[in-house]
């Protein structure tokens, strides 16, 4: 008599896989979604992730096309693959709504946020604040005696790190576009 090869993720009871086929990881998603230009859209998009409890994290939206009324939802949101993929459904069905893509999985896309930032100082603060927005090509768009306001642009990741780094050098106040984001090549 053979001995039973039995399937990874089976027990000795039955052939069946039962573990479960979904993840439970939490990803990160960048959603193109193109709409009509038209009053309440946008209100309509933010109730699908509000009345099921999705989160936003980043949303950027600017009519794209003046002649055929349209505009562009741009939405960085966190879920499990399965959470990803009902959100792209349920924005697919929504009325207005032309096309949704998901950046991420669509393949290599560009990602850029602006950000502003107040930096307060004096001495030996202020000559650091200045280096690090150096290095970080930021530039300053007003500065007083005692304060600096830089423009940076970049990834959202870029932004972080460089708010990261002038918080202990004074950091009053920060101002964030969110992303905008278009997939690469053609």
């Amino acid at each position: 008599m053979s001995p039973l090869h039995i399937k990874k993720g089976s027990n000795k009871h039955s052939a069946y896989n039962l573990r479960p086929n979904f993840s439970d990881t939490t990803e990160r998603h960048t959603l193109a979604v193109l709409v009509d230009n038209e009053p309440g859209v946008l209100a309509r998009v933010i109730g699908l992730f509000s009345g099921r409890g999705y989160n936003i994290e980043s949303l950027t939206v600017a009519e794209v096309d003046h002649t055929g009324h349209t505009s562009r939802i741009t939405i960085v949101t966190t879920g499990t693959p399965q959470v990803i993929e009902q959100i792209k459904a349920q924005l697919g069905r929504i009325v207005p709504v032309h096309a949704v893509h998901d950046l991420t999985v669509e393949g290599p896309a560009v990602e850029r946020e602006l950000a502003l930032l107040k930096v307060e100082g004096e001495g030996d603060k202020r000559v650091e604040a200045l280096r690090l927005a150096d290095i970080f090509r930021a530039n300053v768009v007003d500065s007083t005696l005692n304060s600096f306001v830089f423009e940076i642009t970049g990834a959202p990741d870029k932004i972080d790190a460089f708010a990261e780094l002038m918080r202990p050098l004074g950091l009053i106040e920060i101002a964030r576009t969110g992303v905008a984001a278009l997939p690469r090549g053609l």
